[in-house]
């Protein structure tokens, strides 16, 4: 049993890992894009090496959702977008501040 946990903590640990990268690739994304009035929510998969896809997606709900942009990128370790295709340009004004 003891075994088991052992194995388990490494895998956990790589997978919080890999969660905080493509979070943070997000957020690169998303800093650069700008966020969407209707975001539904940002999706980013990992392809293979330092190749992801991200998708941002807009509606209200799940039901309605739509992919309004999608991008191929390539980040480093730290989620910094080396390369993107297409281009990330800026297409939606920052969120604004409702305090």
């Amino acid at each position: 049993m003891a075994t088991q946990q052992q194995e388990k903590q490494p895998a956990d640990r790589q997978k919080q890992e890999r969660e905080e990268l493509e979070a943070s690739i997000g957020k690169n994304v998303m800093r650069v894009v700008g966020q969407p009035a209707n975001l539904h929510r940002l999706q980013v998969r990992q392809l293979w090496d330092d190749h992801y896809r991200v998708n941002v997606f807009v509606g209200v709900d799940a039901s309605c959702a739509t992919v309004a942009h999608s991008y191929f990128v390539v980040a480093d370790g730290d989620g910094a977008i080396i390369a993107s295709t297409p281009h990330l340009t800026k297409r939606y004004e920052p969120a604004k501040d409702r305090s």
